[in-house]
């Protein structure tokens, strides 16, 4: 095994630990501009998002903690960190292509050297949140498909759509503009991935 403060994984973990961070607070940046948007729904799936990429980053800084000798190292990075517009139009397809990058690419190598210098625990982490930012990438190109689209609230067919705030559901081609029981804007209406 490699030692820690030697190791490539080391830096690796520092990089991660950066990239989610950024990752949730761009989402919380778009989940803001989706609110503004009256898109409730939108807006806590955003939230959802930045609150796993914050998971993902507490469990690279934990790795670090847990195998830093140094209580209290510094660890220099040099990587790149894309910044892009969160402007809701603009930000769905970008961080679906972020999301897809990191789990096709970055973590997949990450886990590899992880493994190579004998830090199997630390390559599975990096394996299993790769896997949850392939689904993070799934869901937002859907997301920004709908939305360019406009087919967030409208099908083809019938499908059932359900208030987030009170539970109200219908089956229909188009969501309402206003919940028929609760009176709470079309934005409130679950966006259901599965369908």
């Amino acid at each position: 095994m490699v030692d820690f403060s030697q190791s490539v994984t080391k830096e690796n973990l520092a990089r991660a630990f950066a990239a989610e961070c950024q990752d949730g607070a761009r989402y919380q940046f778009m989940a803001k501009d989706a609110k503004q948007n009256q898109m409730n729904y939108v807006s806590t799936i955003l939230k959802m998002l930045a609150k796993n990429e914050m998971a993902h980053a507490k469990m690279f800084y934990q790795h670090i903690i847990d195998n830093l000798q140094s209580k209290n190292g510094n660890i220099n990075i040099e990587a790149g960190f894309p910044f892009k517009e969160s402007e809701l139009k603009s930000s769905l397809k970008e961080a679906s292509q972020i999301e897809e990058y990191e789990s096709e690419n970055i973590y997949p190598a990450f886990a590899k050297i992880a493994k190579d210098e004998g830090f199997n625990d630390i390559a599975q982490t990096f394996h299993k949140v790769a896997e949850v930012e392939k689904v993070h990438n799934q869901k937002l190109a859907m997301l920004n498909d709908m939305f360019n689209k406009k087919t967030i609230y409208k099908s083809q067919t019938p499908k059932q759509y359900e208030c987030s705030n009170c539970g109200h559901r219908e089956y229909k081609k188009e969501a309402w503009k206003t919940c028929p029981l609760c009176n709470y804007p079309q934005g409130y209406v679950i966006i259901n991935f599965e369908e």
